[in-house]
């Protein structure tokens, strides 16, 4: 048994009205085969350019394993320079990431390598993000804290991306007081025998390669497994509706904060027990004995 997914539309050439139209405001995922084609990010931008341009600065990495005890649930498993991670991804599959690197912030003559897309979107431009994986590696589902659209753009590799819409969450094993589906939910060959209500959900996936985009709409789950080294550039358009602002002031402000401290006063406990939370919930939206 495998996930419910379709293909991902795709678009080669595209308007801002009809973007706007067909994907923006109904809220839809779409792929964008060529609308980095003109950025000199797309021909330069690679690994040995970056190390080359950003190798001394150190940054925080990521691996797969689940926080657990009284751990914080984003912390880094170590920090090096980048010319080193690069080494290690080029050497071969690890589960080591690096996100949300901040081009303005470490690297701003990188800038000039892009531009923001004309298409009728006011992007945040204090943050253009960088995401970098390597083979294997895998990012658990969830959604963004702060429900941006986002719009992804891949430069090196190829990666798969599984997506479903908000109103699948019923299915997805949402752990309380988060953002995440259950971390140990390999959604790249999910046990259905365990977790049955994922076999009820329907989604969308694509395997973006070299030069292609991902629109990923507000609040939109998505899980990612790198297939091979990437690099990636997030461009983001915050909300701005009343309503999805509260949710994103509630969520920064009071679900991390809130989160945070029962991990400190309880440990794995407090973990547990979301998580035994997390399958009733599901099981009984799903309607599963």
């Amino acid at each position: 048994m495998k996930l419910s997914l379709q293909d991902i539309p795709r678009v080669k050439e595209i308007s801002k009205e009809d973007f706007l139209k067909d994907y923006f405001i109904p809220q839809r995922p779409v792929v964008f085969e060529d609308l980095s084609a003109d950025w000199p990010a797309t021909k330069k931008w690679n690994l040995d350019y970056f190390q080359e341009k950003a190798g001394d600065i150190v940054v925080p990495l990521y691996d797969s394993k689940p926080a657990t005890g009284k751990k914080k649930s984003h912390g880094p498993a170590m920090k090096i320079k980048m010319r080193e991670y690069i080494e290690i991804l080029k050497a071969g599959p690890t589960d080591l990431r690096m996100f949300f690197f901040n081009l303005l912030q470490n690297v701003p003559e990188l800038l000039n390598d892009f531009k923001y897309p004309d298409l009728g979107v006011k992007f945040f431009k204090k943050l253009p993000v960088l995401f970098v994986g390597g083979e294997g590696g895998k990012v658990v589902m969830h959604y963004d804290m702060d429900l941006a659209n986002n719009f992804h753009f891949n430069f090196v590799g190829e990666k798969r991306v599984i997506l479903f819409p908000p109103e699948e969450t019923k299915f997805l094993y949402k752990v309380p007081y988060s953002i995440v589906s259950m971390e140990i939910i390999d959604m790249d060959n999910p046990d259905f025998n365990t977790y049955p209500a994922l076999a009820k959900a329907k989604g969308f996936e694509v395997r973006l390669k070299h030069g292609e985009a991902l629109f990923i709409p507000s609040k939109w789950w998505h899980f990612i497994k790198y297939e091979s080294p990437c690099l990636s550039l997030t461009l983001r358009s915050l909300p701005i509706s009343a309503k999805k602002i509260l949710e994103v002031l509630n969520n920064v402000i009071l679900v991390r904060n809130f989160d945070n401290l029962m991990r400190r006063l309880k440990g794995q406990r407090w973990i547990d027990y979301k998580n035994e939370c997390a399958i009733k919930n599901t099981h009984k939206n799903a309607r599963i004995e």
